[in-house]
């Protein structure tokens, strides 16, 4: 009898593509394999949906995925569906109201529960909707199903002690929770022993970490430890909050080497009134100043931001204060959102709601300026020798154009000249940049080194297996962020909510 196999569905930020590899290793460890490459629509035996809920129609996203998905069902009585993530953490029994052909909902603070609870329900032939209000097991010791062999997430935290009124996402994953630090290091010391060499630190307000210790200094702390372990060469964190980003942090990453010269830190927005109805803790003086600041430790920092476009009661006046702060920063890259409600949170009640119209001509305001900016300031690269981490599956023009890409140091994401000889992802390139895009740097001449490393003998081992040689299944993301590890498609910063 063949295993049975499975497929896991993730939308949203970090925090829920981390939580899926968890959910794949878990699967994985009761005895179930990842459904081929190519599998067809309702053909897994188990189909998983991680679930966000940050934005507006988050739910009809979901149930518009489900009733897809129920006549399949129908026709396949051994299916299962499983709903987890933080929408299943705020509609509970809503879920299975709406759709009774779901077997299992599960929240984000039992996830390791997923296998119990599909076997239970296969017993039982019943529905298992199961909500934990607080954490059962840190996420990272739980099996996984990484899927980079050269590049992983590292959770550090859990939860969030902010009370942003457009974010919903603390009443949801909880208050904030700080692993050990000696867990955190045994971790990437044991990735690292596999072969992995860049790693980027996860927490829902990453740098406030400390908070559940005692400790204001530990994440600097953490920063340079992360420095003495031999064999980590990139090490990335997102996404801090203004509030907490201190000057010890800004040393540590001027002075540990590994620490890659790149910080996403969200706006969110430049007025102080709109900060304010935000119950954003810093104002746009202490939000400049931080920047100055990172700017004069680490000339070539790339900066990037989240900013959120028609927040009730945003002001023309308002909206000028934010442009101002993008000319100000300069950001490498902002992700722009359009403020829209998200159920259960203040804001969703405020009065002066945006019009739609006025909301959609600022925010292609702030696009076209921002674009600007990027722009020039990937111009500033061109001429730039730069170390780039070959990445899998960046450039989806590679094949026709016969480039590889890959990330720069500062996160910049490189198309080059692909080599005569073989270049694996995890392995290093040095590249002259000879083109800027607002989004991507070219390097059209020859490469002038290439480095075999340990990541790209794993990446080699892992593609050599077997049971391997399929492709991980696409993670649905509905927002982009900078900052993550290189091979994985660029979900939310902190669910856009930092």
């Amino acid at each position: 009898m063949s295993a049975k196999t499975y497929e896991v569905r993730t939308y949203g930020c970090q925090m829920n593509v981390h939580d899926s590899e968890r959910l794949s290793g878990l699967l994985e460890d009761a005895g179930y394999v990842r459904a081929p490459e190519g599998t067809g629509e309702g053909e897994a035996d188990v189909v998983v949906f991680n679930t966000c809920a940050v934005r507006e129609n988050a739910d009809n996203r979901l149930y518009g995925n489900l009733g897809r998905l129920a006549p399949m069902k129908a026709k396949r009585p051994g299916m299962q569906i499983a709903v987890g993530g933080c929408l299943a953490q705020k509609d509970r029994d809503t879920i299975v109201r709406k759709a009774p052909w779901v077997d299992v909902v599960f929240g984000t603070h039992n996830i390791g529960k997923l296998p119990v609870l599909l076997e239970r329900a296969r017993v039982q032939e019943e529905a298992q909707v199961e909500i934990a209000e607080s954490l059962e097991a840190f996420p990272s010791t739980l099996p996984t199903r990484r899927e980079s062999a050269y590049a992983a997430w590292v959770s550090i935290s859990v939860g969030c002690n902010n009370t942003c009124t457009f974010c919903i996402v603390p009443a949801l994953r909880g208050k904030e929770r700080d692993r050990r630090t000696g867990d955190i290091l045994a971790e990437i010391e044991a990735l690292v022993g596999e072969g992995v060499s860049e790693i980027t630190l996860l927490g829902q307000n990453v740098n406030a970490y400390g908070s559940d210790i005692g400790d204001r200094e530990a994440f600097s702390k953490l920063l340079r430890a992360c420095g003495g372990i031999e064999g980590l060469e990139r090490v990335r964190f997102t996404s801090p909050h203004p509030r907490d980003f201190t000057d010890d942090v800004i040393a540590a990453m001027a002075e540990t080497p590994n620490v890659m010269p790149q910080l996403h830190m969200p706006l969110q927005s430049g007025s102080d009134t709109v900060l304010r109805a935000m119950r954003r803790s810093y104002r746009q003086e202490r939000y400049l100043g931080i920047i100055r600041k990172v700017r004069e430790a680490i000339p070539d920092a790339a900066v990037s931001t989240d900013i959120i476009v028609g927040f009730p009661g945003e002001t023309e006046e308002d909206f000028e204060q934010t442009l101002h702060v993008v000319r100000e920063a300069r950001f490498a890259q902002a992700f722009t959102f359009q403020y829209s409600k998200r159920p259960g949170t203040p804001a969703a009640e405020m009065e002066n709601q945006i019009p739609k119209e006025v909301v959609q001509a600022r925010y292609e305001r702030l696009v076209a300026l921002q674009e600007e900016i990027s722009w020039e300031e990937n111009k500033k690269q061109v001429g730039r020798v730069l170390e780039v981490m070959v990445a899998e599956g960046e450039g989806r023009k590679d094949g026709a154009t016969h480039r590889l890409s890959g990330r720069a140091p500062d996160n910049r994401l490189v198309h080059f000249t692909k080599p005569d000889h073989e270049v694996r992802p995890g392995d290093v390139v040095t590249v002259g940049i000879t083109y800027a895009a607002p989004h991507h740097l070219l390097a059209e001449g020859p490469t002038t080194k290439v480095r075999a490393t340990r990541a790209g003998d794993a990446w080699a081992r892992r593609n050599a297996a077997p049971s391997q040689q399929e492709k991980p299944a696409g993670v649905l993301l509905g927002l982009p962020t900078f900052g993550a590890p290189a091979p994985r498609p660029e979900p939310a910063a902190g669910c856009g909510c930092d």
